[in-house]
């Protein structure tokens, strides 16, 4: 490494390993401090539960990331990256059994919603249609002029309304509203409230373009590749290093935080304008989640013959009963019957789980900083869909909000989406401004996902962050 380094990024998720990579790759000097003992933030996988049960510690599936521009550009297969697509993306049971299935074909999707069938597979192909031209917008700062802004528009406008309003408007039949409710409640928002209309278009559509995978191994793949391209390029990166103010930073012309906003103004102090650090301390966090790996005997017990083969299973009931979920949860009540996410990566990866045998990946969405006890509540859900679930079960690690955000300071709460998109923090994340990144200083980013186009493992966040560097702060290197 050279005197002084051209970027030093604090923490190693998967944006700033994005971060860190297309700087890397520009010819940059690039250090990566992470204060974990293993990189990937978000993206680790781990014996959690008993030897040969490889669990995700926080994302298990990867629509974002098969999408995302960034790894198209990084070229993580070249480094080991595999995706698995399960056959059954994803299902949405319901009680007495029927309920939606996803599937990367719109009509085979269709047809497993009954009434529901033709508007489905009309309507998705439109969107689907139009997605080359939406992606950018999706995939980038909501501030920006679009590059096809009819296009957009077409797509983006209906996506404002609330999520409730619109699968009425689309649907008739219980299982299309259902499953169309589980896609939108990713966005840990009531479905009454504007704009979750879009989170659940763009999970579907996501799902007939790219689809929904899981990484072969665990998705601590993701990082693993991000570190052999970096070392590759010249870049290093440093675990066991907590970085808590500024003084903790090597000298570096430019600085990125991969840290949430509450976490980077934790750390830069009185450092930032006046403005920009308040801006930073009042940023609202999202609701929180209560996460449980399971080694099983067998595969889950679904009911629905669809579920016994899904990817990722959403386990809430009807629309209406998902939508009181998330009211409850964003109200800082503890509903009774919680929205909650299956994912069954062993189905697909053998790797995951000893011969024979299986791993689940569950959590369910509870208030922010939830200090009760949902593990009943969730698994209550399960054994709804899935009777005879508890008799399968080896072995469980729970993990409450509390917990979370102790093995990740940014899951403060248990929020594991970079901050609710609440109000005007949809576009003003963290900043409305044409560069959000920018922490107001010269040199400083932050490249989280409480910057744009927030959660998801995507690596866009350190992508935009350290694209704009280059033309910046790095233009002359």
């Amino acid at each position: 490494m050279s005197a002084q380094l051209d970027a030093v990024i604090v923490g190693a998720g998967p944006n700033g390993l994005s971060a860190a990579l297309t700087l890397a790759r520009a010819g940059c000097s690039v250090l990566v401090l992470e204060q974990a003992s293993t990189i990937g933030g978000g993206t680790r996988t781990a014996e959690l539960t008993l030897p040969g049960f490889r669990h995700d510690v926080c994302s298990a599936i990867h629509p974002f990331g098969a999408a995302s521009p960034a790894f198209a550009e990084h070229e993580l297969e070249r480094y080991g990256l595999e995706w698995i697509h399960p056959e059954v993306l994803a299902s949405h049971p319901l009680d007495g059994g029927g309920g939606g299935a996803l599937l990367a074909d719109i009509h085979a999707t269709g047809a497993t919603l009954g009434v529901d069938a033709k508007a489905y597979t009309k309507r998705m192909s439109a969107l689907v249609g139009r997605w080359p031209r939406v992606a950018p917008s999706v995939f980038g700062p909501l501030v920006r002029l679009p590059p096809h802004p009819l296009a957009v528009a077409r797509s983006l406008l209906p996506g404002t309304l609330p999520a409730t309003t619109f699968a009425k408007q689309w649907f008739d039949g219980d299982a299309a509203q259902a499953l169309f409710a589980g896609a939108a409640a990713h966005s840990y928002r009531p479905l009454t409230s504007p704009f979750t209309a879009g989170v659940g278009t763009t999970f579907l559509t996501l799902a007939h373009t790219t689809g929904w995978p899981v990484i072969k191994g665990g998705s601590q793949a993701i990082a693993n590749a991000y570190l052999a391209a970096i070392v590759e390029h010249g870049g290093e990166v440093v675990t066991d290093t907590t970085v808590s103010s500024v003084a903790d930073l090597p000298s570096a012309r430019t600085v990125f935080f991969d840290t949430t906003a509450n976490v980077t103004a934790d750390i830069v102090g009185d450092e930032l304008p006046r403005l920009r650090r308040r801006r930073l301390d009042r940023f609202r966090p999202g609701p929180g989640a209560w996460k449980i790996d399971y080694a099983l005997s067998g595969p889950i017990p679904f009911d629905d013959e669809l579920s016994r083969r899904a990817g990722t299973v959403h386990l809430g009931g009807t629309m209406a009963e998902i939508a009181a979920a998330e009211a409850a949860i964003n109200r800082g009540d503890m509903p009774d019957r919680p929205f909650v996410l299956v994912t069954q990566q062993s189905l697909v990866d053998p790797s995951r789980a000893p011969a024979g045998q299986h791993t689940a990946w569950v959590y369910g969405h509870v208030p922010h900083g939830f200090q009760g006890d949902a593990t009943a509540a969730v698994e209550a859900q399960v054994e709804r869909f899935a009777p005879g679930f508890r008799e399968q079960v080896l072995a469980k690690a729970v993990r409450t909000p509390a917990d979370l955000e102790a093995d990740n300071p940014n899951q403060r709460g248990g929020d594991i989406t970079g901050g609710s998109i609440g109000g005007d923090q949809l576009v003003r994340r963290p900043f409305l401004s044409a560069n959000p990144y920018s922490l107001g200083r010269d040199g400083w980013y932050m490249c989280s996902s409480s910057t744009p186009p927030g959660a998801g493992v995507h690596g866009m966040c350190g992508w935009h962050a350290a694209t704009r560097a280059l033309k910046s702060d790095l233009r002359d290197r």
